[in-house]
């Protein structure tokens, strides 16, 4: 008799690795390196507007530039910890090392980018070209005759 066994690489492949995690951190099991800020970008017709969600880090702790129409957003969220005798059981908030890069069009004034970081939010927006905005045409309607 045969007997027919389904696997899952994914899934062994995901023990494998969560089991290889270091567990030696005050016990704790951080995560490092896969931390992302989440982004929104919006457009109207005078701006784009990138906003990044970077709860718990200080300002001094990222930079942001913009280089050959690139926009780039890093920094770290490190973790805060004291040394009063409290051992964390658990971890599952993100920190480490972050990078975000954004491609900017041509229609974006980068000399007039402005920037402003409030309730763990920072807030780019980059003026369009006068040029690039968008103009509404007058249509004039001539009546054949």
């Amino acid at each position: 008799m045969s007997l027919i066994v389904r696997r899952e690489p994914l899934n062994e492949f995901m023990s494998i690795f969560n089991a290889s995690l270091p567990r030696i951190f005050n016990g704790v099991e951080p995560v490092n390196g896969g931390w992302k800020p989440g982004v929104d970008i919006r457009e109207d017709r005078n701006s784009i507007v990138l906003e990044a969600d970077l709860p718990g880090v200080k300002p001094e702790d990222f930079k942001l530039s913009i280089e050959n129409n690139k926009l780039t957003l890093s920094g770290e969220r490190k973790l805060e910890k004291e040394s009063k005798g409290e051992n964390f059981h658990r971890v599952e908030r993100s920190y480490g090392n972050f990078s975000r890069t954004f491609t900017l069009p041509s229609t974006v004034n980068v000399d007039e980018a402005k920037a402003e970081f409030s309730g763990g939010v920072l807030r780019v927006t980059l003026p369009k070209r006068e040029e690039a905005r968008s103009r509404e045409i007058k249509i004039d309607v001539v009546e054949k005759k």
